[in-house]
């Protein structure tokens, strides 16, 4: 066999290859997919991610099947998805924790900037800022003024725990407006907001599932919502942005995200997919039943809301000298 012969005969074995690993892409997916969720069964993610995964599994015509790997603030699932094989059947069910872990954890076995692609954000879930009605704190505004007072004595917020949403969510309002509120850490949210409805601690940054209906009922009152626009499942409360503390934007978002490597067309398929079902009426409602509001982002959009989120809460955490390890 000639030199120019074996060239030839190689080239042709290569767009070959290259033929068939296109065509494998284009069937996919060709068997389940298994969408991890690092935190337990029944919370807000896991009710977020079985809504989007069973519209998903109708539109991609393949089972998806829930993986609940919690542990560690989501580190031992967000582990298991970067260290699995890059072809689009095993999917991280990210939220907030992703973009907040690399700063608060000096050892992670992973990094999310570089083990994970992001696919696409598929919700918005904004915290409200809650006072105990025996406060006298009616607006954000009284709340500041009366932080800037001198005083011996701080005013306290509670939190589900040292680097938890509701603290980095109270420490980023410090720092935007200009206050020294004093955390208290307790050991989970519930905790926390029984003693803010008794008055122990006035005030704190919760999830708008679980506080709205205390807000509703009378038990809290609402102060405003941490995103930069007011909420769907609460159009009556102000933003903080609109409250005295402009550009203010903290949101407990979800978002899908595959291993590394993973071929660029699997990620599109599975993003637009994903846009898809979250437009679905029925997954519109259970989403929004959770305080969810829906998104369906491209994968570029993702990526640079993602990479945002990473800068954004490590400057948070290092002003705030927060760490958990």
């Amino acid at each position: 066999m000639t030199v120019k012969r074996f060239k030839i005969l190689l080239a042709s074995g290569m767009l070959a290859s290259l033929g068939l690993a296109g065509a494998a892409q284009a069937d996919y997916p060709e068997r389940p997919i298994r969408l991890v969720v690092g935190f337990p069964a029944g919370g807000a993610s896991d009710v977020a991610a079985r809504a989007i995964a069973g519209k998903m599994a109708v539109l991609l015509g393949q089972p998806i099947v829930i993986e609940n790997k919690a542990g560690a603030a989501s580190n031992i699932g967000s582990d298991y998805v970067a260290k699995a094989a890059p072809d689009g059947y095993t999917v991280l069910f990210g939220t907030i924790s992703l973009a907040v872990n690399p700063s608060l954890y000096q050892k992670l076995t992973y990094d999310p900037l570089k083990d994970l692609a992001p696919i696409a954000q598929v919700a918005s879930t904004p915290f409200l800022v809650v006072v105990n009605p025996g406060t006298p704190y009616r607006s954000v505004s009284d709340l500041i003024a009366e932080a800037k007072k001198p005083s011996e004595k701080p005013i306290y917020f509670a939190s589900a725990g040292n680097g938890s949403g509701a603290h980095l969510f109270a420490e980023l309002f410090n720092s935007q407006a200009g206050v020294k509120m004093q955390h208290v850490p307790y050991r989970g949210a519930a905790p926390a907001m029984s003693d803010v409805l008794g008055g122990q601690v006035p005030l704190a940054f919760d999830n708008i599932v679980t506080t709205l209906p205390l807000v509703k009922s009378g038990k809290l009152r609402a102060l405003a919502v941490t995103t930069k626009t007011r909420s769907q499942a609460a159009p009556d409360i102000p933003t903080l942005a609109e409250s005295g503390v402009p550009g203010y934007d903290a949101t407990a978002w979800f978002g899908l995200f595959a291993p590394a490597g993973t071929p660029p067309d699997i990620i599109q398929k599975l993003s637009a997919t994903a846009a898809q079902a979250t437009q679905a009426p029925e997954v519109r409602a259970a989403l929004e039943a959770v305080g969810c509001d829906p998104m369906g982002t491209s994968p570029q959009e993702f990526d640079v809301f993602f990479k945002s989120e990473v800068k954004k809460w490590a400057k948070v955490v290092d002003e705030a000298h927060v760490r958990v390890d």
